[in-house]
């Protein structure tokens, strides 16, 4: 028998609980979601002001006239690049430092790229110890190879020539270039190389047509990364060239400073000029560059 109160209590039982606040279904609920954004641009801010004050630092004094102490470069003069150009010998500085980071760029991508496809495609007997001499080369600091760098260089009379600097900063760059380049060809499936075999093209023509379009991020981030330690390096072009009309910039720079006094209005134009064709390159490429350094790390 149902009594009154089993009757009142029961649709009490069979009420449904109440329903949760439902997410949109495009939308997922990540952590930084909960963060107030103060905890994240306060920091992002300061760390942006730690970055920006040393720029402007510098163009403050590149741009002010000499002697003042102004914070606001103002009236602004240029006589500072004039004098560092000029008077100073940039423009050649800057001429040689531009001929030799192209040309190890393009020495460099060339020699990495054969080579690491020979360790991408081939398997050899002295593969794993040649790949651990590549990692161990790492280590070597450059100071180390001056003496016999240095040797060679005089024996084939190349002392005071832009190609022993160029030879010398391909060397160094080699054994990065060729492991990194070898881990963009593994991510290439092997499988289209052999289609286009099977198409009648030749292991070159199949490389140039298929698996070399596929390595453009990779052979940017390569290349831009020779170009940028070429352009700074400062150990080969002091010891490897004696001629003024032969140096490149960071040598330039080193001459602004003596023992007894800096320039500090030419060394600032001086640093200005060097560092504005390495942020227009990586301006131009930063898109290859991510998308190249993010297959390279990414096991095929």
């Amino acid at each position: 028998m149902i009594t009154k109160d089993a009757t009142i209590s029961a649709p009490a039982a069979l009420a449904l609980p109440a329903e949760e606040p439902r997410q949109h279904p495009g939308k997922k609920r990540r952590a930084w979601d909960e963060v107030p954004r103060r905890h994240i641009y306060l920091p992002l801010a300061l760390y942006l002001l730690f970055t920006l004050i040393p720029f402007y630092w510098i163009l403050l004094f590149a741009l002010r006239p000499a002697g003042s102490t102004s914070l606001v470069p103002w009236p602004m003069t240029f006589d500072h690049f004039d004098k560092v150009w000029n008077d100073r010998s940039f423009g050649t500085y800057f001429q040689n430092s531009v001929l030799i980071a192209v040309a190890t760029l393009v020495m460099t991508t060339l020699v990495a790229l054969a080579g690491g496809y020979a360790l991408a495609r081939f398997d050899f007997r002295i593969k794993r110890g040649f790949m651990l001499a590549l990692l161990c080369s790492q280590f070597v600091p450059g100071a180390l190879l001056l003496v016999p760098l240095f040797q060679i260089f005089a024996k084939l009379q190349m002392i005071n020539s832009l190609g022993s600097v160029i030879i010398a900063e391909t060397v160094f760059q080699l054994p990065l270039s060729m492991i990194l380049i070898s881990g963009f060809i593994r991510n290439v499936p092997y499988s289209l190389e052999e289609a286009a075999w099977v198409d009648g093209c030749d292991r070159f023509t199949a490389f140039r047509i298929v698996v070399l379009p596929l390595l453009r991020p990779g052979l940017i981030a390569v290349g831009s990364f020779a170009f940028v330690h070429a352009w700074n390096h400062f150990l080969f072009a002091l010891m490897f060239l004696s001629d003024q009309s032969k140096q490149t910039i960071p040598v330039g720079l080193n001459t602004l400073m003596s023992s007894d006094s800096v320039d500090l209005g030419a060394l600032a134009a001086g640093g200005i000029i060097a560092a504005v064709p390495v942020v227009i390159v990586f301006a131009f490429i930063q898109k290859w560059l991510i998308t190249g350094f993010s297959a390279g790390a990414v096991k095929g």
